[in-house]
């Protein structure tokens, strides 16, 4: 640990519910043998008991929310709409701090990282007011004479909102503030493993929706397990499901809403690559690499994996590289420090799952060069510190193409650009992707058609940390889903095209001809 002792639990609870109330949740249980709970990473210990609801509840809410939706919200324009947002992101800015202390207690995040994913908050309100004023239509022109086409936006219906643990509260804004200013209304179901950012940030939004006079129940948030989830997949009054998780989840939620003709959106699985040709800025590459593969521990979607350098600089990049977290390997610890850079996995699943993939590695001729070990503390048998590893493959093994939630690095090799895409490419996964080169030729084949199959294709910089101005998502098994910026807000409305004769005729389209 940078500087010794992690913080105890017991502070760490005083802190969630000072942040809490702040943020204006109060209430939390404190009876013995609630059903749910809250824990930290930091000790590996609960905080407090919660109370997760039960499906009839969940149902309850989606009822309680459907209700909102017809009888206010669809019909209160969207620039009154985009005000209750608006006020979202005032309190989003008060209270930045309250709200980074919950994404650091309960997910484990650095302070810096939880900063920043607040103020991505910030930022997709500050989008969707905007969008409140531009949910353009089109108008085209009609082949009949005395006659207007055009296409015109609708609010859909009730958004439930299935976020993950590793970004608790950005996932949940990009989603809510868009369905709302399109005129839906959200129920929330959270990561069970991060119930108090959804209490704060609920909490936070009922305020808002207080002082511009919206109704209550434009937003509700269930907590629970799986029980919560397939209740919103399965509810006809959901019209569209947007889950954010696994790949395995999302081949479980996508039949099942599509058996009741709903719409869902989907943000899965990611195991990203970086190609490094050997005109690339070796700087570039490892300061660009070492976050993308070492941020938030390894758990973020985005995460780089795979770097795959070129023959002639592999050894130079590598060396960069493996230096790079020897020093990270010491900035392992309490995610409160200033000096930290590394906090803990999520849970001990999450270091199995490294541990095995290590050993995978090895078995099909890796070699970790670097990382790769638990740090062990004083009080924190309970928590999962590791050091991000490097692993030196002779080749794209099975392993390699699974993601593995956790800091692995594999390093591959290849000879010719057409090489390396195939590489790229050759995973089932889609999400994110980036090239270092100062070639401008190769930098456009492979963002082209025939380059990386990724939703997310960079030059120059890592595979992580999106702008919210960008729709978000990835193809394959990530799930196909666009959200947050760019025209990502049509999924939330469904689109009507409408005729209108002014003509006082009334000829047929194609020419055709009947009475």
């Amino acid at each position: 640990m940078p500087n010794g002792a992690l913080p105890d639990t017991r502070s760490l609870a005083e802190r969630a519910r000072i942040a809490l109330e702040r943020c204006g949740t109060t209430g939390l249980p404190e009876a013995v043998g609630a059903p749910g709970r809250a824990r930290t990473p930091i000790t590996g210990q609960d905080l407090f008991p919660l109370e997760f609801a039960t499906p009839v509840e969940a149902e309850n809410a989606v009822a309680a929310a459907h209700a909102a939706f017809t009888s206010t919200w669809r019909d209160t324009p969207a620039p009154e709409r985009g005000r209750l947002v608006h006020r979202l992101g005032e309190l989003l800015r008060e209270h930045k701090a309250d709200l980074a202390e919950l994404v650091t207690i309960e997910a484990g995040k650095i302070r810096s990282e939880a900063l920043g994913e607040v103020q991505e908050m910030i930022d997709i309100c500050d989008f969707a007011v905007g969008l409140s004023r531009q949910l353009y239509g089109r108008t085209m022109p009609s082949e009949r004479p005395g006659h207007r086409l055009m296409e015109t936006w609708h609010p859909l219906g009730v958004v439930g909102v299935i976020t993950a643990f590793n970004f608790p509260v950005a996932v949940w804004s990009w989603n809510t503030c868009v369905a709302l200013v399109c005129g839906d209304t959200v129920v929330w179901k959270p990561s069970e493993t991060t119930s108090l950012t959804a209490l704060g940030c609920h909490g936070l939004l009922m305020r808002a929706a207080a002082d511009v006079g919206a109704p209550a129940d434009v937003h509700r948030v269930v907590l629970g397990g799986a029980d919560i989830g397939r209740t919103l997949v399965d509810d006809p009054r959901v019209a569209l499901v947007s889950a954010t998780g696994s790949t395995a989840m999302g081949r479980a939620v996508a039949p099942r809403v599509a058996a009741r003709m709903g719409r869902y959106l989907l943000e899965l699985g990611g195991n990203n690559a970086a190609v490094v040709t050997p005109s690339a800025d070796v700087d570039l590459v490892v300061r660009g690499s070492v976050f993308a593969a070492a941020g938030t521990a390894g758990q973020r979607c985005t995460t780089l994996r795979r770097l795959i350098v070129h023959e002639d600089v592999v050894e130079e990049v590598t060396e960069r590289i493996v230096n790079a977290y020897e020093q990270l390997g010491g900035r392992v610890g309490d995610p409160f420090e200033e000096d930290t850079l590394v906090g803990p996995l999520v849970s001990e699943r999450g270091y199995e799952a490294m541990r095995a993939a290590l050993e995978r590695a090895r078995a099909d001729g890796g070699r970790v060069l670097v990382g790769g070990e638990r740090r062990l503390e004083k009080d924190a048998a309970e928590a999962f510190y590791v050091e991000p590893a490097v692993v030196r493959m002779p080749g794209q093994a099975e392993v390699v193409r699974e993601e593995t939630f956790a800091p692995i690095l594999y390093v591959m090799t290849y000879r010719t650009l057409e090489e390396a895409v195939e590489l790229h490419n050759g995973v089932p996964q889609g999400l994110s992707s980036a090239i270092f080169t100062q070639d401008q030729a190769e930098a456009e084949r492979f963002l082209s058609s025939a380059g990386s199959d990724c939703g997310i294709v960079n030059v120059n910089i890592g595979t992580s940390g999106a702008e919210i101005g960008g729709a978000f998502g990835g193809e394959k098994d990530t799930g196909g889903g666009r959200e947050s910026g760019s025209d990502s807000w049509k999924a939330y409305m469904r689109r009507a095209t409408n005729t209108v004769n002014y003509g006082g005729e009334l000829p047929l389209a194609q020419g055709v001809r009947f009475l």
